[in-house]
This record gives C-alpha cells, structure tokens and sequence, in this order.
C-alpha cells in the first residue's frame, strides 16, 4: 500500500531525500477562481474611491468605475476591527467586492485612543446613514438599499450586529445578510472592555446571519459566535450558519486561518492617498468640545499585536474561497429571499478546490446553531454538584473576551 502523499512527502523530509529548503517540490494552493463566487469575473476594471464626511467623521465609499446599473448597486458595509481603521489592511477584499458591483462603505468610526467601545455603535450608524444620504442621489454610486449586506471583521462583527438590530429606529436600511468574520471584542458586562451587545431580539427574521471563524485562537470567536446566534433569538435556525475554515500545511505556502487572515493589504486603498472634502473654516472663538479620555480607548497589548498581524496579512487561497466566496454566495442568497439551509445544501459552498498536486484543501465546515434548548428540570433525588474551584466549566458560557 502506498503511502498518502502528505505522509509521504514528510517521509522524504525526514529522511533528507527532498532537496533544498522544507518547500523545495511542494504542492502550491489553488489561486484566485477565474470565475463564480470568489473569482476574477469582474464588472468593473477600476475603483473608485471616496471619502465622504470630514475628518474625525470619515467614511470611505468605493465603486466601480462607469455608470451603475439601472436597478443600483447593493451596498457592503464593511465594519472594521478595533484598531484596524485604515482600509488599506482591507483593500484586497474591498477591490474585490467593488469590481464585483458593489458599492462599498468603510465607516471609519473609531479614532484610535480618542473613541471608546460604548461610543462606536452610534457613530458608525450616523456615518452610515450619513454616507447612504450623500450618495442617494449619485447616479454612479447609486445605491440600492433594498440589497444592503453588512460585513463584520472581529470587534467590528459585533457593531454589525448592533446596527442591524436598530435599523429602523436609526433610520438605516434593514440588513439582508450580517457577515461576522473572526467575531470578537464582545463586552462581557457594562464595566468591562468591549463592545457591548444590544437587543438582538430585534433583528428581523429575514435576515441571513452567517458567522465564519477559523481554527487558530479559535474558542473566543467560537464562543462570540454562538452568543451571537443565540441571542438573535427572533432568526430562525434555517437562517444563521456557523462556518469554520480549516489549515492546511499539505503544501507551501501552508494556508493558516489565524483571527488576521481576513485582512490583506493593497496600498491603493490607504486612506492618506484618498482625498476627502475640504474642511471648513473654523471660527476662532469657537471652542472644541471638552474630551474626557478613558482606559479603554487605548489598545491593549494583545490589540496592539493582533493589529500588527492585520496590518501584515496577505491574500492566498483563504481569501478567495472561505471569506470572499462564501460572501458572495451568502450576499446572493441573502438578496434572493433563499436561506442558510440553501447554502449549506451546496457542495461549492463548503468546497476550497485542490493543491497543484490534486491533494484536497481541507473543506470548510458549515453547521447550523441548535435552537436554545429549555434546561431540564431537576429533582430532589438528583443532586448538583457544585463546581471545583478554578474548573474552567465555573465561568459563564457567555463571557468572552476583550475587545478585539
């Protein structure tokens, strides 16, 4: 019996019989799809980019270049992790969307150290609400707010959520798909760092909720995603989707989905190189706002870290087919009045094509949440037993981690 080609090929290295470095001969990933979901198939050759509002109170708009179509382009808003305003560390995936037709808005609703978690609910509905007012009449941008998707990377899947569940009463359109990629920076209470969750109760029942986390640092977004999904209590189960992408190290580059892959940089997309409106003129004898500075409007450690890694990240076959894809399947779905089922039902969904060898890239893996479950009855004959101290089973299901 011959031996599997992963096995094998770690054989050869073991045994020195591969050449050169570890990577010498090694399989490649799949590239970008030609076309479909995920792919090159675009409408578009060039960009537009955008930024709309003044500084302090930015966001970035980006589109296709050329006229809109007669229906209008749905709407991305894209929400960014904490500490990850520039949307450079985004532009891959924004290029990607507004060549595809859609008109995409980067809500810069966090000025680092100046803004705090409580704050960035509210201002990025206002810069939202905002942006969709000043582009409505745009005939190139043309908005089509009867298809508007939100995206969510980390702290910014929680700020979607939140803006989603108030949509009406701010005046923004209701969401057709949350897209929560990585989630993360869930307040555990009113005193702890983080955004904190609003009445997902009221998100609609039409909405499409699709969360995607990976299998590096994975139990914080595990865990953020399915409070996310239980608290949105008013979606039925058909309509949410919990989906993880998994590494893979068959081939070099190895594909590692880390809390940063989502991100991938294209300096077109830095926000310096955008011009906004100018600025007017400030009276003198008008004072600024007091500022009252707190703790957590400062990134921690561990914030500052992860940034670094978004700042850094690349695009490779992660992008194209576990986050790119699966929005664009997701996003069609969620604008055709279809279901999570739909998309879990598909083969192509949960498909991440093959190395240059023919090895498999290891499939995605979609499940849809349970329906919370009422907690069974208990009798006298049936005592509890009371937690040890430290198990880790003593803590709350809900509590999640700092801000992200």
């Amino acid at each position: 019996m011959q031996p599997q080609p992963r096995l094998r090929h770690a054989l050869l290295l073991a045994l020195g019989l591969v050449a050169g470095t570890p990577e010498a001969g090694a399989a490649t990933p799949p590239a970008q799809p030609k076309e479909g979901p995920g792919g090159q198939s675009y409408v578009a050759a060039s960009v537009v980019k955008r930024a709309l509002g003044r500084a302090g109170a930015t966001t970035f708009a980006f589109y296709g270049s050329g006229a809109a179509p007669a229906a209008g382009r749905p709407v991305v808003v894209f929400l960014h992790a904490w500490g990850a305003t520039n949307p450079q560390v985004y532009g891959a995936w924004i290029e990607h969307l507004a060549r595809e037709g859609y008109l995409v808005l980067f809500p810069r609703f966090q000025e680092v150290n100046r803004t705090r978690p409580a704050d960035a609910s509210g201002i990025a509905a206002g810069l939202v609400k905002d942006a969709l007012a000043e582009l409505g009449s745009d005939a190139d941008a043309k908005p089509d707010l009867g298809r508007l998707a939100l995206i969510g990377h980390l702290a910014g899947v929680p700020l979607a959520a939140n803006l989603a569940a108030h949509a009406q009463e701010t005046g923004l359109p209701v969401p057709r798909l949350i897209f929560g990629v990585m989630p993360g920076g869930i307040a555990r209470d009113d005193k702890s760092r983080g955004i904190a969750l609003h009445d997902l109760g009221r998100l609609g029942p039409t909405t499409l909720v699709v969360t995607v986390i990976g299998d590096r640092d994975a139990r914080a977004a595990d865990l953020a995603a399915r409070r996310l999904m239980r608290e949105a209590s008013a979606v039925p189960p058909e309509r949410k989707l919990m989906v993880r992408a998994l590494s893979d190290d068959h081939g070099f580059p190895a594909l590692s989905a880390t809390l940063a892959s989502p991100a991938g940089s294209n300096g077109a997309y830095d926000a310096g190189a955008i011009k906004g409106p100018p600025e007017p003129p400030r009276d003198p004898r008008q004072k600024p706002p007091p500022f009252k500075w707190s703790a957590d409007m400062s990134l921690t450690g561990e914030q500052t870290t992860l940034v670094a890694q978004i700042n850094a990240a690349g695009t490779d076959s992660l992008d194209y087919l576990a986050y790119w894809k699966s929005f664009d399947m997701a996003a069609n779905a969620a604008f055709a009045g279809q279901d999570a089922a739909s998309l879990k039902a598909n083969p192509r969904f949960t498909d991440m094509e093959r190395w240059s060898d023919g090895w498999p890239v290891r499939r995605l893996a979609a499940e849809t949440p349970r329906p919370p479950s009422e907690k069974p009855a208990t009798t006298a004959t049936t005592p509890q037993a009371a937690p040890k101290p430290g198990r880790p089973g003593a803590r709350p299901a809900a509590v999640n981690q700092r801000a992200r």
